[in-house]
């Protein structure tokens, strides 16, 4: 059954409702995150907005405070899911590495047996399979420098980056948020700044009110602030909880307005920073809030629900390096032919099988010319299981090699064909005529096994 994407995927993402939500490998810490907001507002309605619906002339505006901290925090809560349970600019992985990049090397050298043997040897060039490890685009008429990812096997786009946690390339990379377990970049920055900034929003709403109730409460018993801290010490707690949150959640949200402002990332400002660069992505202040809010959001590149395509084998664009010949390698081809001997011989006997009965009707026609007395020793010699006679080929007694096409008969494989000594004339000849119709069986292609 073919596989789902998501269910191939190489990065450490998490999926939820078959690959239709994708979350970082750090996914658990979003409960944290959750608790952290809900059970303050939940505190704050019970203990807070609710005595303070009548405290107000008019009742609707009692109701209201309460409503406004409902809405307003499932207002966040909606911003958090879609900062976490998207894609935040996922750029595909490459199952090959781009061909058009290889770069040619003719001196790249190989280890074959314990010696270095050019790869190049013999006048050709091979190609060292090595990627420039950068390249230079143009980005607004000025070049910008951009690295190649081995995980990936792809060149980087622009202020795309490796996250070492999700494992994959972003593009526009942020930063990692471990409060969202997810990346921050391209697809889901305007909603992590709308989160962090609604979140500064209500943390001041709840102080506000919270600092609101114990006012009311001290010209209610005309005592003093501690007095009426020991009436509501929920609104001392929620106080205290708001003050630090504004420490974090505040500073992040005037970060990122700067960082919006001046068109930079969380990953180049602390990168980059030093090194006095021209920031070539800086539009005017106003040009880039609107690139961040204004502007379509790129759709994901993709598709986690479609269904994996099963990639054809192909052979590699390009050899590592080259077949070396054992002539280069400066060995003994004589290994070599006694190998190809050997599987000579296996062919000749099988060859000699398939064909034992041709031969059997040729040598009867040949001595039906002679005298009757040769072509009866002929058939004794064969046997009466037909089987031809059998030609020995030995190195040793050989002379056929890699780039020689003869074949020298030694006299002792004459000497093993079963033939009596009696043969005179036309015997010879059926000889000859036996050892040549075997041989020639196998014509000049034994040499190319």
């Amino acid at each position: 059954m073919a596989k789902r994407v998501y269910e191939v995927w190489k990065g450490s993402n998490k999926f939820i409702l078959g690959g239709r939500l994708i979350f970082g490998p750090d996914a658990k810490s979003l409960l944290v995150t959750l608790l952290l907001i809900i059970a303050p507002v939940v505190i704050f309605c019970v203990f807070v907005a609710w005595h303070l619906r009548h405290e107000f002339s008019s009742h609707n505006a009692g109701y209201a405070i309460l409503v406004v901290a409902i809405v307003f925090t499932i207002y966040v809560l909606v911003l958090l899911f879609l900062t976490s349970a998207r894609d935040p600019g996922i750029i595909p992985r490459n199952a090959h590495p781009p061909e058009e990049e290889f770069r040619y090397d003719p001196s790249v050298s190989i280890d074959v047996g314990g010696r270095q043997v050019a790869a190049n040897a013999g006048g050709r060039q091979t190609p060292s399979l090595q990627f420039p490890r950068t390249k230079e685009v143009i980005v607004n008429g000025l070049p910008v420098r951009v690295k190649y990812c081995d995980t990936c096997m792809l060149y980087r786009p622009p202020r795309c980056s490796h996250c070492s946690i999700c494992n994959n390339c972003v593009e526009r990379f942020d930063h990692h948020c471990p409060w969202v377990g997810q990346c921050i970049g391209q697809c889901n920055y305007r909603y992590f700044f709308l989160f962090v900034s609604s979140a500064t929003l209500l943390c001041i709403y709840v102080f506000s009110l919270s600092a609101l109730y114990i006012k009311i409460l001290m010209d209610d018993y005309h005592g003093t602030v501690w007095k009426a801290m020991k009436e509501s010490p929920a609104s001392v707690i929620l106080m205290a909880y708001c003050f630090i949150s504004l420490w974090f959640v505040g500073g992040l949200t005037g970060f990122h307005l700067y960082l919006i402002g001046t068109n930079q990332t969380t990953y180049e400002n602390f990168r980059y920073r030093a090194d006095n660069r021209i920031n070539v992505y800086n539009r005017g202040c106003l040009n880039n809030f609107l690139e961040v809010f204004c502007t379509e959001l790129k759709p994901s590149r993709n598709n986690f629900r479609a269904f994996v395509e099963e990639e054809l084998q192909r052979p590699p664009p390009l050899p590592t390096a080259r077949e070396i010949e054992p002539d280069e390698l400066g060995g003994d081809p004589r290994s070599k032919v006694e190998d190809d001997l050997d599987i000579g011989e296996d062919l000749l006997k099988i060859s000699q099988r398939r064909n034992i009965e041709e031969i059997d009707e040729d040598i009867r026609s040949r001595g039906s010319n002679g005298p009757p007395h040769n072509t009866s020793e002929v058939d004794s010699a064969l046997g009466s299981d037909h089987r031809a006679p059998t030609i020995r080929s030995d190195a040793r007694h050989s002379s056929w090699g890699r780039r020689s096409g003869s074949w020298e008969i030694a006299p002792e494989v004459v000497g093993n064909t079963n033939v009596t000594e009696g043969w005179e004339g036309n015997a010879i000849d059926q000889k000859l005529a036996i050892m040549s119709r075997v041989l020639n069986v196998f014509p000049s292609g034994v040499k190319h096994i």
